[in-house]
């Protein structure tokens, strides 16, 4: 019998094993995750989980129910070390060796880690999966200090849960200005005065040096000699691609497991999906790898139906969200490569406004703070590859969800 082996335990995973059921796979399905738990939603690790003081959060993808009607097998709180495909076998962490037909990958990212004098001490902090979540939580109190070393979404909402906890917070930036690699410096300016307001102290061009303490953490040290008291260090400076498997297994590699449109390796009995994989992207016309929810699901449901011998090329557009105090970011389309910024709305003031980026006269995204309704539309009008009239999305005045086309 046929058997599709699921390496990785998240949203991809999940949606990948499930579409292979709804396409047609007869086969055996098995997931393998490292993790111990069921699956389960990364994105409220940095808001329900950390903010929360009750016990662990229900956060699962499926109900467990979901992988026993859909005949889906889970080996948790498994490794895979290597992937041999001359025998199309996968070799796990006990020893067993289990046999594919067919092969998914999605491993997803791991955090980047820091290498300053004093990254090992107890204390500090990375936000990945449900027990680093848990961990930090368990450190959280009242009127205790935090450094987060990196301003970007995780850190900010890092940020967010651990002020709503009562804790002092400072974020150490080294670019000029938070968010800095991924959007606008109005949009930057907008987070920097929320979460001034909230109590959180920011501080840009920081370069961290050393972590001070002796068994525990007890403070950040930066290049000009300042240190910053910390009774908890988050390190949030990004993710990298999981690719050590696929790599060792001879697939191709850059910044990602490179698949064609159809989501499949090198090898076209190994599909990829997820924050693992790089893609070419019809809509930008160039290679990304993106990371978030809805690109997991979607390159899932391609990398299924690919699977299943119907193809199918993916083409979804790119959205993302951020959830921070009373905030609700909406993120549609990629912004880079933008050579011009429209407001609507003022982000000196209030928490409601919209901010388009543009390149030449094209619209390339937008980023939609509390307004759902506009985040709709936009993503509608990108999909259809619109024009759009910067004098009109800046004007307030006029109801965008009906009016904004040419």
């Amino acid at each position: 019998m046929q058997h599709c082996i699921v390496i990785g335990g998240s949203h991809a995973a999940v949606q990948l094993a499930f579409s292979l059921r709804q396409e047609g796979w007869n086969g055996n399905i098995t997931i393998i995750s490292s993790d111990e738990n069921f699956p389960y939603h990364r994105p409220p690790l940095s808001k329900i989980v950390l903010s929360s003081e009750s016990s662990v959060p229900n956060i699962p993808i499926r109900a467990t129910e979901f992988y026993e009607k859909n005949n889906i097998n889970l080996l948790l709180g498994k490794q895979v070390l290597r992937i041999d495909r001359e025998k199309s076998n996968v070799t796990l962490n006990s020893g067993e060796e289990i046999n594919y037909t067919k092969l998914a990958l999605t491993t997803g990212a791991y955090a980047r880690k820091i290498s300053i004098p004093g990254h090992n001490l107890k204390g500090v902090c990375y936000l990945r999966d449900l027990r680093d979540a848990l961990e930090i939580r368990e450190s959280m109190a009242p009127n205790k200090s935090a450094v987060i070393i990196g301003g970007g979404y995780i850190g900010l909402e890092a940020a967010a849960s651990m002020r709503k906890r009562g804790m002092n917070v400072t974020i150490l930036e080294a670019m000029p200005r938070v968010l800095a690699r991924i959007t606008s410096p109005e949009v930057s300016a907008f987070y920097t005065r929320i979460h001034e307001e909230e109590g959180v102290t920011i501080i840009t061009n920081a370069s961290a040096t050393a972590i001070e303490g002796a068994d525990c953490v007890t403070g950040v040290r930066l290049d000009d000699g300042r240190i910053f008291k910390a009774d908890i260090i988050l390190i949030g400076i990004g993710v990298l691609p999981a690719t050590e498997l696929a790599c060792a297994a001879g697939l191709d590699i850059n910044d990602g497991i490179m698949v064609d449109e159809f989501c499949r390796t090198n090898d076209h009995n190994i599909v990829a999906a997820g924050d693992c994989a790089n893609q070419f992207h019809p809509i930008y016309g160039h290679r990304v790898r993106l990371e978030s929810i809805q690109n997991a699901n979607d390159q899932a449901k391609i990398a299924a139906k690919t699977l299943c011998g119907k193809l199918e090329t993916y083409s979804a557009l790119p959205w993302f969200w951020s959830d921070q105090y009373d905030l609700k970011l909406q993120i549609a389309g990629l912004a880079q490569g933008f050579d011009n910024v429209i407001l609507r709305g003022d982000p000196n003031t209030g928490r409601c406004f919209i901010a388009f980026y543009f390149k030449g006269s094209t619209l390339l995204s937008a980023d939609c703070i509390n307004s759902p309704k506009e985040f709709m539309a936009i993503k509608r009008l990108l999909v259809d590859k619109k024009t759009a009239n910067p004098t009109m999305l800046s004007d307030q005045s006029i109801n965008l969800v009906d009016s904004f086309i040419d």
